[in-house]
Parts: structure tokens; sequence; C-alpha cells
């Protein structure tokens, strides 16, 4: 779990309550582990029903402006397949770079995918 900041306070003052919602919960993933776009939409439905748990793609939206990267570790968001997603925008190189960062984390990284059933976060 990631302890947010008074830095990362401010730039998450600039954003959308969605996108602050999204990213305060993506800081309580722990290193080592995973999450997809769809359990962080499900979750956060959950625990506030102003939000739609099938919202996915506003999740990856958010992660593309994470403007507390890495310390809020968008990284460590993936497909529901178990498929790495983007990274960085899709800049060149990008996901070799978030494979990487969840190898360094302890993450098994093989053919850009990884095995949820081994790394996936349970929020519960």
């Amino acid at each position: 779990m990631y302890i947010i900041t008074e830095e990362d306070e401010k730039l998450l003052a600039t954003l959308g309550p969605y996108q602050q919602a999204v990213l305060r919960l993506l800081a309580e993933v722990p290193k080592g582990t995973v999450v997809t776009y769809g359990d962080l939409a499900k979750e956060l439905a959950l625990r506030d029903s102003k939000y739609s748990p099938t919202a996915s793609r506003a999740v990856g939206t958010t992660m593309k402006n994470n403007l507390c990267g890495p310390r809020i570790p968008c990284h460590r968001v993936i497909k529901s397949d178990g498929g790495l997603g983007n990274f960085r925008g899709g800049e060149p190189g990008a996901v070799i770079e978030k494979a990487q960062m969840l190898r360094d984390e302890g993450v098994e990284v093989v053919s850009n995918r990884i095995i949820l059933k081994r790394f996936r976060h349970k929020f519960r």
C-alpha cells in the first residue's frame, strides 16, 4: 500500500472526483500484486454506489492521466485476460518498461501476460 503524500494530494486535487477515487483505491494495491481495470471499477462501485461497476474504460483513462505515477502504481493495472495492456499512453518501449517494473516487484510476466490466479490483489 502506498501512503498518499501532500504533493500527491495537490496533484489529485486537479482531477475530477472519479479519477481521484480510482487513484486512491489503486494506492491500496501492494507491490507484487496486480488488479484489472474491471477490478478497480467494481471495487469502487462497491464502496460508492454512484460509480458504475462496468466503467473499466474510464479506469483506463484515469491510468493514462495518472499525475502521481509511478508512486500511485498504474503499472499494476492490467487487462482482464492477464495481458499487460498499455502504459505511458502507448509510448514506444513503455510496455517493456511496465513488464520490468512488475518483475522488479516480484510479479512473474511471461509473454506480456500475468497469471491472475497467482498475482491478483483481493481488496477483501
